[in-house]
């Protein structure tokens, strides 16, 4: 795509922020520059919110920002199922893999919550600020440059294409970002031995409550309590879903009951392959995420795996630490590429460790794929889920991330105060101890 120039042919707006992409990190970073006082316009190609089978889980992470941002209380007053740990059962042998009942936040379980709701929640609080400008099916199409600066975005609108020109250009909009194909960023391509196959199937009262991921026959079945339905992903081997759809609907059907068999009684209301959604999946991560007026964050940075529902929580934090660094730089406007840099910097390290354990939880996938029979639940499974506190570890793991964010001069809880005193007790214990052994060996050394 070739980077347009600057016209006075077409309509032009103006702001200080363009923002490309109206999911979480699109939403969360323009109610973030809005409450600081940056003009700040975020386009969405689409007439609303209303997509199925996206990142619907929100982490106690995200939910530690309502909380620090004051709208906590009524954010879960909108409906969600709340997950407080994550079951699994591999064969016949049922598991607990991650606890969330001890995580250091205000918030201790996931909210399962439709992206809709957290969108049109979150975009109306964002309202309440006067420099906030949500434009539904405005559709970024290119980027527009002068004097080698990114300066705004092409966009096609009902009533035809507009210029909007701004200061910072953030692409938001997703794995198959326009913005960054425009800028032609390099991109490294990990690759990834498995697709997800999304669809809903009813959910009975005696069926689990909590997240349970079923593993057998070469198949993984992650089930999502909706309420009265199962938000269900069938992990499939990369590329097989031709060969599912050639076997025919009643053989999908089979292979979904004998994973889960106290599904048998549902999986007539899959009806044909329509229901059925792929997700092709992607694991990649820009090598530079920014040029001078363009900054890239969430999944048009680095697409994420729908392993351990991290990536709308990833890019959360995406937006916390961009509003963080630049929202006065923007009021002020003197955003350079160096504070673009910081940008990168701060949030590389948690994709890059983030990513690479979903590649090894790739890997055992792929292993998974060649035990088409029936599984026996291997014993360093048994051996691992038993160690004292590792499903609270994992909960912590999932829940938090590493290196979470927070709102810059907003109040903190008090269990996150605490984590921090604990952590500076530790740390201080093991420096003692560590000056204590190192005085011992000089004293010996001087005998």
């Amino acid at each position: 795509m070739m980077v347009a120039e600057v016209s006075r042919m077409a309509s032009t707006l103006q702001t200080t922020c363009c923002i490309v992409g109206s999911g979480p990190a699109g939403v969360m970073l323009g109610y973030l520059l809005a409450r600081k006082g940056v003009h700040v316009s975020v386009l969405e190609k689409h007439q609303d919110f209303f997509r199925d089978f996206r990142g619907d889980t929100v982490h106690p992470s995200t939910l530690e920002l309502m909380y620090e941002l004051g709208i906590l209380d009524e954010f879960l007053a909108v409906p969600h199922q709340k997950l407080k740990s994550i079951s699994g059962v591999a064969g016949g042998y049922s598991f607990k893999v991650a606890d969330f009942t001890r995580v250091p936040t205000h918030c201790k379980f996931v909210a399962l919550m439709p992206q809709w709701d957290f969108l049109n929640f979150l975009s109306e609080r964002a309202r309440e600020f006067r420099g906030f400008d949500l434009r539904m099916q405005h559709e970024a199409t290119d980027l527009l440059r002068e004097n080698g600066k990114i300066v705004g975005v092409v966009t096609q609108t009902p009533d035809g294409p507009i210029q909007i020109s701004a200061d910072l250009v953030v692409a938001c909009d997703g794995r198959h970002s326009t913005m960054r194909n425009a800028a032609r960023l390099p991109m490294t391509e990990f690759g990834v031995p498995i697709d997800v196959l999304w669809f809903r199937i009813g959910r009975g009262a005696d069926d689990p409550e909590q997240l349970f991921g079923n593993i057998n026959y070469g198949r993984a079945l992650v089930l999502i309590n909706r309420g009265n339905y199962f938000q269900a992903g069938l992990i499939i081997r990369k590329g097989s879903f031709e060969e599912m759809k050639a076997a025919g609907m009643e053989a999908f059907r089979e292979t979904i009951a004998r994973i889960a068999p106290y599904l048998g009684d549902r999986i007539h209301e899959l009806k044909n392959w329509e229901e059925i959604k792929l997700l092709t999946v992607k694991l990649n991560r820009l090598e530079r995420w920014y040029e001078p007026g363009l900054l890239c964050i969430g999944d048009a940075a680095h697409a994420m795996s729908p392993a351990g529902g991290v990536g709308i929580n990833l890019a959360i934090q995406d937006a916390v630490a961009t509003a963080n660094l630049l929202a006065d730089p923007l009021r002020e406007r003197r955003v350079t590429p160096e504070l673009l840099r910081r940008v990168q910097w701060r949030r590389e390290l948690p994709t890059r460790m983030t990513q690479a354990a979903q590649a090894n939880a790739h890997k055992l996938f792929a292993q998974l794929f060649l035990q088409t029979g029936p599984l026996q639940a291997p014993w360093q499974l048994k051996t691992a889920v038993q160690i004292p506190g590792i499903t609270h570890v994992i909960g912590r793991a999932v829940g938090i991330g590493v290196r979470p964010e927070h709102i810059m001069g907003a109040r903190r809880s008090r269990a996150y105060r605490n984590a921090q005193l604990a952590k500076l007790a530790i740390g201080l214990s093991v420096a003692a101890t560590f000056g204590i052994a190192c005085r011992i060996r000089s004293r010996k050394e001087f005998r």
